[in-house]
């Protein structure tokens, strides 16, 4: 079964994501995990953080300097969110 793509990345502080896929589902995912070292460590900047696109046809997303999350990972590893229209998270 392929994945959902993504269709949009929102930095939602705290080193989250929320993450709106072609599927219909809003999904936040924690990026906490990933920020150690020197590459992935720059995400700890929160100008640099929130410089996350989506790339590849929607299949992952990406920073700036070519920082990425696996697209599995991006899936099965977050959370369903419902969305409010006045409220990201």
């Amino acid at each position: 079964m392929a994945l959902p793509r993504v269709v949009d990345v929102r930095p939602a502080g705290g080193g989250r994501l929320l993450l709106e896929f072609d599927n219909g589902e809003s999904r936040a995912f924690d990026v906490t995990p990933y920020i150690r070292g020197n590459w992935y460590g720059k995400l700890a900047d929160p100008d640099y953080f929130n410089t996350a696109h989506v790339v590849d046809g929607g299949r992952t997303i990406a920073w700036a300097h070519g920082q990425d999350i696996a697209p599995h990972e991006l899936y099965e590893l977050s959370v369903a969110v419902k969305l409010h229209q006045t409220s990201p998270l």
